[in-house]
């Protein structure tokens, strides 16, 4: 009975070191690959935007007093000086009468210090009075003088606020909204304006482009100034998906990049000659630039570990990974900036479940389906 269990555990043995050394049969994967040319590129980029007119002028009163007059209508084109507000104006024209009442007093005044005055030195030249006299009605004069300059300030003053009762246009333009009518109070301190005028003949379009891509064009044509000259020129994509028939020009790059999203504000011009863009409103700035000699990838080749773009090439028969970056291309495709050359060979196949050092093989070459590795990639169990 002892001797049969030794026999039993010995056979055991045997049989598990025989299955240990057993080498593994490993079936390798054939898979289509791409070799790495370089072709030109047309790049399409979107960018969101908004619409402001060429001027946005919020009208505000410059005097407090209710309306009494509202002379245009919302969406209204008007002139420069034509009259949009007039605000009750009656106690301005009495301030005014006032004041021209305070001149009229003033001058009076002079008119009697000066004469005075001349009658004082005669009496000084007959030694009838004394120099102190004589001065006193020197500055009699000066004061009097002096309350005239005053009366006048006044004067115009009350003036110049009649006149701002009766609110301009300062430019041409188109009338905005209108929230305040016939009967409001408003004033110079209130926060929401009459209307706005915006001059719509020519539109400002804003978007933002990244720090980076930024960096990119400044560097490939050498300054700001060379990389504006060289900006493709823009179309506008509106809300409801048409595009704007005119084309625009980019103008202008802000000097100050946004802290909060690392981005900088680009300015487009674009005409409006049929006025269909209003200020305020909203799209896309597409851009179309050319590319030369890039090495464009599928997507598909790629995968992502980390906010790391990385894809497959096959060194010595198996798979091995490596970095590149990418910029975004047509939705299939990427644009490689680094990372691959010309001659490269990328697996375009099942990227996504294949493993670093798993054996591949390219598929000209699909007549060899089954290879067992070597003793030394055995797993040991």
């Amino acid at each position: 009975m002892k001797k049969t269990l030794m026999c039993s555990i010995a056979l055991t043995l045997l049989l598990f070191a025989s299955c240990k050394e057993a080498p593994t049969v490993q079936e390798v994967g054939t898979y289509d690959y791409l070799e790495i040319t370089t072709a030109d590129a047309e790049v399409v980029s979107r960018f969101s935007a908004s619409i402001r007119g060429r001027q946005d002028i919020n009208i505000m009163p410059q005097v407090s007093g209710t309306i009494s007059e509202v002379m245009v209508t919302e969406g209204q084109r008007v002139e420069k000086g034509q009259t949009l507000f007039i605000i009750d104006q009656v106690p301005y024209e009495a301030a005014l009468k006032t004041a021209e009442a305070n001149v009229k007093a003033a001058r009076a005044s002079v008119a009697t210090a000066k004469l005075t005055f001349d009658s004082k030195q005669e009496l000084y030249a007959k030694s009838v009075i004394s120099e102190y006299e004589l001065r006193v009605a020197e500055n009699q004069v000066l004061t009097a003088e002096a309350t005239l300059a005053q009366a006048e300030a006044q004067f115009v003053n009350a003036k110049n606020s009649l006149g701002y009762t009766v609110v301009k246009s300062p430019a041409n333009g188109v009338v905005g909204t209108i929230p305040h009518r016939v009967g409001a109070l408003v004033g110079p301190s209130m926060a929401q304006p009459l209307t706005t005028v915006s001059d719509n003949t020519e539109m400002y379009v804003y978007f933002s482009m990244s720090e980076k891509q930024l960096l990119a064009l400044t560097r490939e044509h050498g300054s700001m100034e060379a990389a504006l000259a060289a900006f493709p020129k823009p179309t506008l994509e509106l809300t409801d998906g048409s595009t704007y028939e005119h084309e625009g020009y980019v103008e202008s790059v802000s000097g100050v990049i946004d802290q909060t999203t690392g981005s900088i504000s680009l300015r487009a011009v674009f005409p409006n000659p049929g006025e269909l863009l209003h200020s305020g409103g909203s799209g896309n700035i597409v851009l179309n630039y050319k590319k030369p000699d890039c090495i464009i990838i599928p997507c598909i080749a790629t995968y992502e570990i980390q906010n790391k773009t990385y894809v497959y090439q096959p060194v010595d028969g198996k798979a091995s990974s490596k970095i590149i970056s990418i910029e975004k291309y047509d939705g299939v495709n990427y644009i490689v900036t680094d990372g691959l050359a010309v001659g490269d060979i990328i697996l375009t196949e099942g990227v996504a479940m294949l493993r670093e050092g798993a054996p591949v093989l390219l598929r000209e070459d699909d007549e060899q389906t089954v290879a067992t590795i070597d003793q030394t990639d055995v797993i040991e169990e």
